[in-house]
C-alpha cells in the first residue's frame, strides 16, 4: 500500500518496500500452508474414522455431553471443536493406518484444491480490475501506484478473517530457553535459523520427504523457467504487444481456476492417488516444450502455423499452463503435508518454500546460456523438455504410507507425539525412530528436543 507514496525522488524506498513485501508474502504462505495438515488431522471426518463406540462407551460419553455444551470457545481453543468420540474417552480405533492415510489425503487435497481455486478466482478479479484501472488512467506511473495500493489493501482486508477465525494450533506455546514470551527479535531470528538447519538435518532422515523435496526443487525450477522463457519467446520472436502478453496471464489464471477444481474431479473419477495426479499434471506440462520443438519439423515450418509460429498459439498453451498449475499447486502441498512429522508443520513448510524459491535461479541461468550460445530461444525448449520430465521418477517412488509412518515415529521421539495409530507398537519401532536422530543429536550436543512450532 505504501507504494502510492513512491516517486522518482524516493525510489530507493520502493526497493526497500519490495524486499519487505516479498519477504512478508513468502512468510505468510509458510504459515498458511502449515495450517493444512493441522486442519486435516483435527477434522471430524478424520477423527471419526479413528474410533467406534461400544454401548458402555456411548453411555459414558453421553453423560458428559452437557458439560461439553457448556464450554465456551475462546482464543485458546483448538483448531476445531473437541469431538466427543475421541480415544481418550475409552473408544476403540477400528480403521487401519492405510485407511486413515487415504482419508487424510482425500480431505487434504479437497481443502487444498478449494483454497487454490478461490485464490485463483480472486487473482483473476484483481487482475481484471487492475487492467481496467491502467487503461482508464492511461497507464501512467500514478495509475500503477494506485493499482499497487489496491492490491495491498485487498491483501490486508482479507487477512482480517484469517486472523479472526483461525484458531491457535494444538500444543504448548513456543518456548525459547524456557521463556514463552518476552524474547527479543534477535533471539527469535537466531531461533528461526537454527530451526531451519535442524529441519534440514531431520528431513534427510526421511526418504520420502527427500524424494519429494528433490522433485519439488526440479518442478519449481521447471515452472519458473517455462514461464519466463515463454514470455521472452512471445515478446522477442512473436513480437506480441504488452496487452497481448497481459492476456496470456489472464488466460492462465482462468485455466488455473478450472484446474484447481477440475483435478479433484479427475482424481475421484479415475481413482488416482495424489502422486499419480501430480504425474498426470507433469505429463500434460511436458506438452508445452514439445509443442515448441515441433517448430523444428520441416513440414510444420512450411505450414507457417503450429510449433509456436503464430502469436495466437500462445493462448492455448497459456491455458494448458494454467490448468497444470492449478493441479500442481494444490496436490503438491497436500502431498507434502502428509509426509511432515506432526508438530513440525511450519518448519517443514518453510523448507518447502525455500526449495521452491531457491531453485528458480538455475533454470533461467541455463536458458540464458543456451540463448547466448545459439542466438535463438527455441533451442531452450530441449532443456525445458528434460527439466519438466526429471521430477517424474522421484514422484513415482514416493510412498505416502511409509513417509507418514516414518514421520510419526520421528515426531514421537523428538516431541513425545503419540499418534493413535501407533499406540500398540513395540520398542523396536521406537529404537528405529531414535536411529533417525543419531546425527541430529550428535550435532546438537545437548540432545534437546525440538519444540513444536
Amino acid at each position: 500500500m505504501c507504494f502510492i507514496f513512491i516517486s522518482k525522488t524516493n525510489y530507493l524506498i520502493g526497493a526497500f518496500l519490495t524486499i519487505i513485501s516479498n519477504t512478508s508474502f513468502g512468510a505468510s504462505f509458510v504459515l498458511l500452508n502449515s495450517f493444512l495438515p493441522l486442519l486435516v488431522r483435527n477434522h471430524p471426518e478424520v477423527t471419526e474414522a479413528y474410533v467406534t463406540e461400544s454401548p458402555q462407551d456411548a453411555r459414558r460419553v453421553g453423560d458428559s455431553t452437557d458439560d461439553l455444551e457448556g464450554d465456551m470457545v475462546n482464543s485458546t481453543s483448538e483448531l476445531l471443536p473437541p469431538d466427543d468420540r475421541h480415544p481418550r474417552n475409552g473408544l476403540k480405533r477400528v480403521a487401519t493406518h492405510e485407511e486413515i492415510t487415504s482419508k487424510e489425503l482425500q480431505l487434504s487435497t479437497r481443502i487444498s484444491s478449494l483454497g487454490i481455486g478461490i485464490g485463483y478466482s480472486a487473482a483473476l478479479f484483481v487482475q481484471c480490475a487492475s487492467i481496467g484501472i491502467l487503461i482508464a488512467m492511461k497507464n501512467t506511473t500514478w495509475s500503477q501506484r494506485v493499482v499497487l495500493f489496491i492490491i495491498g489493501a485487498w491483501w490486508s482486508i482479507f487477512t482480517i478473517p484469517a486472523a479472526m477465525w483461525l484458531r491457535p494450533r494444538p500444543g504448548p506455546a513456543l518456548t525459547i530457553d524456557g521463556r514463552k514470551d518476552g524474547a527479543s527479535w534477535w533471539v527469535y531470528l537466531k531461533y528461526a535459523w537454527k530451526s531451519l538447519f535442524r529441519t534440514i538435518q531431520l528431513a534427510r532422515r526421511l526418504i520420502d520427504i527427500m524424494l519429494f523435496l528433490g522433485s519439488w526443487f526440479l518442478l519449481s525450477d521447471a515452472i519458473a523457467t517455462t514461464s519466463s522463457t515463454a514470455v521472452l519467446f512471445a515478446k522477442t520472436q512473436l513480437h506480441m504487444k504488452p496487452w497481448a502478453l497481459g492476456m496470456i496471464n489472464v488466460i492462465a489464471t482462468m485455466a488455473g481456476i478450472f484446474g484447481a477444481f477440475g483435478w479433484s474431479w479427475v482424481s475421484r473419477t479415475f481413482n488416482l492417488k495424489p502422486h499419480q495426479t501430480i504425474l498426470v499434471c507433469i505429463a500434460l506440462f511436458e506438452l508445452i516444450p514439445i509443442y515448441g520443438l515441433m517448430g523444428y519439423l520441416p513440414f510444420i515450418k512450411r505450414w507457417g502455423v503450429i510449433g509456436l509460429q503464430q502469436p495466437w498459439e500462445m493462448y492455448p498453451l497459456a491455458a494448458v499452463y494454467g490448468l497444470v498449475m492449478g493441479g500442481l499447486s494444490s496436490y503438491c502441498r497436500s502431498l507434502f503435508g502428509e509426509l511432515i512429522p506432526p508438530g513440525s508443520e511450519a518448519a517443514f513448510y518453510a523448507l518447502y518454500a525455500i526449495t521452491d524459491k531457491g531453485s528458480s535461479i538455475f533454470g533461467p541461468a541455463i536458458v540464458g546460456a543456451i540463448i547466448d550460445k545459439t542466438g535463438s530461444i527455441r533451442p531452450a525448449f530441449w532443456f525445458l523438455g528434460a527439466l519438466v520430465g526429471f521430477p517424474a521418477p522421484l514422484i513415482w517412488f514416493i510412498d505416502v504410507e511409509r513417509g507418514k509412518r516414518e514421520g510419526e515415529k520421528l515426531a514421537e521421539t523428538i516431541e513425545g507425539f503419540e499418534p493413535d495409530s501407533h499406540a500398540g507398537e513395540d520398542e523396536e519401532d521406537e529404537e528405529a525412530a531414535r536411529g533417525m536422530l543419531t546425527d541430529y543429536e550428535a550435532a546438537e550436543g545437548n540432545g534437546n528436543a525440538i519444540h513444536r512450532r
